[in-house]
């Protein structure tokens, strides 16, 4: 029952991720960080199988972070989400291929503009205004859809999210209690209370 959420705003991003860790219908955590911090202007939320996840998560942030000391710079968000889409379809062809769904949300310093990217288990990339994976997204996708402004300052942008998670608690039957929010934005990633 897991539930992400992300959004972008006037120069920054916002990604959310429930803290819950189940299998089936037992809950076997309730502080765990699906939000893997890539770099110091990029963020992935990831969902999935939880040992793909994790496995998936731990390899994108290594080589990444091997790519940062080689080239004695970082990827920006677009070369990061190409790369990560790679592997994913790469893994798709392979014996064991992951289960896992991203969302990859990075300010770029070069252009000053956020970005973030929907990635699915199927290789799929795509870069949107605001994204959602899980159970919630069936009910915070239409919410986005009428509330999202490109430009809106934080707090509005925050404020959106606030309502996504509200009726997510509010219609789903096994909806996540707690839930994780980070923010990238020029200044680099940071984590705020909702």
């Amino acid at each position: 029952m897991e539930t992400s959420f992300a959004l972008t705003g006037k120069g920054y991003v916002i990604v959310a991720a429930d803290t819950t860790a189940a299998r089936s219908i037992v809950k076997m955590k309730v502080d765990e960080d699906k939000i893997k911090e890539l770099g110091t202007h990029l963020l992935m939320a990831y969902s999935g199988e939880p040992g793909d996840t994790v496995q998936f998560a731990e390899y994108v942030e290594r080589n990444i972070r091997l790519y940062q000391i080689r080239n004695l710079y970082p990827l920006r968000p677009p070369a990061a989400a190409s790369w990560i889409r790679r592997s994913l379809a790469q893994s798709l062809r392979s014996r064991s291929p992951y289960s896992v769904n991203l969302l990859l949300g990075g300010y770029d310093k070069s252009e000053d503009k956020p970005n973030l990217y929907w990635i699915d288990y199927l290789g799929s990339v795509v870069e949107v205004p605001f994204a959602a994976h899980g159970y919630g997204s069936y009910f915070a996708l239409s919410l986005l859809d009428r509330y999202h402004d490109p430009e809106a300052p934080l707090e509005e942008g925050l404020a959106t999210l606030r309502r996504c998670i509200d009726e997510v608690a509010k219609r789903l039957v096994v909806s996540p209690s707690n839930y994780k929010v980070k923010v990238v934005d020029k200044d680099g990633v940071r984590e705020v209370e909702i």
